[in-house]
């Protein structure tokens, strides 16, 4: 029997694989502030999310071509707005949320190498099509994050992308012959199964720099990426997200210097009504169910696992059981969080 690689991955911050026997949840929040995970009897006892919603209580996503600012763009707007920004997901995002010191190794982050990507695409391992749906994986438990701030404080988010405009990689991956035509089926069919459990920004802001400038400012970071695949991005942006996403979702524009103008881009935020898209349709209700999917991690990390062979992503039994027992026998991964008396957890027989 073979497992798919990526149901590994998921134990630290939810639960372990069901064939480990069911190992208590680990939530992702850490602070005293999340300790207390809000359920049915909160709602039964008149828990209301409407209520601490606000003007800014938006998810906002910035999105752009790589190395086009836009990181420091949603920065600045966040501090602007009073919102909380989320920096864009890596490879090691679960390392980061789970609270590990160092990020762990690659074999327990989707065995997939974002520096090996740009160096070696067409990789004959299948590290680009285990990188793009690791990636998008790591965007939906983000954008559960986000969504789970915003309902429960009622303060905005503003991301660097979404998993909704996480299809661009892939469009351009296999428009440059990285993947095969079979990963794409996988991963849209990963994508309808996962992504129609949320709902979309409230409003994408898309920043347009020329691809020339974008792989100027790759080159500069040691990053050597083709012309070609930038187009791709690009153009899978134009041509399909953004035409796409518009339907929905407030659109913004901007070059490169009009991004610059913080105080303009706040300004026409202000302006838009949002008037169109899901979220007008929600209440009391919606938002509770909406909270309970995105407090439970392993129900939205389950979202992106369908029982599929696919080379790229699938693992021998014999293989999984050595990478599942090594990561088991990492310093305060045996047990859930708290009750590893090899990092120091102490009073464990009183919980």
């Amino acid at each position: 029997m073979t497992l798919r690689a990526i149901q590994f991955f998921f134990p630290s911050v939810a639960k372990a694989m069901k064939t480990a026997n069911a190992l208590q949840k680990v939530s992702l929040h850490m602070t005293a502030a999340r300790r207390l995970e809000y359920g049915w009897w909160a709602y039964a006892l008149g828990e209301r999310t409407t209520p601490r919603l606000k003007p800014f209580s938006k998810i906002i996503s910035v999105d752009a071509n790589l190395a086009s600012g836009k990181g420091a763009l949603a920065q600045k707007l966040a501090n602007k707005l009073g919102m909380l920004y989320m920096p864009e997901a890596d490879t090691f995002y679960l390392d980061k949320m789970s609270g590990d010191q160092q990020p762990l190794p690659v074999d327990f982050n989707g065995m997939c190498s974002l520096e090996k990507f740009y160096t070696d695409p067409k990789a004959t391992d299948g590290n680009a099509y285990r990188l793009q749906l690791w990636m998008y994986s790591m965007r939906l438990l983000q954008y559960s994050d986000a969504v789970e701030h915003l309902l429960t404080t009622g303060q905005g988010v503003i991301l660097e992308r979404s998993p909704f405009s996480d299809m661009v990689f892939l469009d351009a991956m296999f428009k440059q012959g990285y993947i095969r035509k079979e990963c794409v089926q996988h991963y849209n069919e990963i994508k309808d199964i996962s992504i129609c459990e949320f709902l979309p920004p409230h409003l994408v802001i898309y920043v347009d720099i020329p691809i020339e400038d974008v792989q100027k400012n790759l080159l500069q970071s040691s990053k050597n990426v083709p012309l070609a695949y930038l187009k791709s991005i690009e153009d899978s942006y134009k041509k399909s997200f953004l035409p796409q996403i518009s339907e929905k979702s407030e659109l913004l524009v901007y070059d490169a210097t009009q991004a610059h103008d913080i105080e303009r881009v706040a300004e026409d935020i202000e302006y838009l009504k949002f008037e169109k898209g899901p979220w007008l349709e929600q209440d009391d209700v919606t938002y509770h169910h909406m909270r309970m999917l995105v407090e439970d991690k392993h129900k939205v990390a389950t979202l992106t696992h369908i029982p599929k062979f696919l080379p790229e992503i699938t693992i021998g039994a014999h293989d999984y059981n050595d990478k599942y027992y090594a990561f088991r026998s990492l310093p305060g991964k045996k047990y859930a969080q708290g009750y590893n008396a090899d990092i120091g957890d102490k009073y464990i027989w009183l919980k």
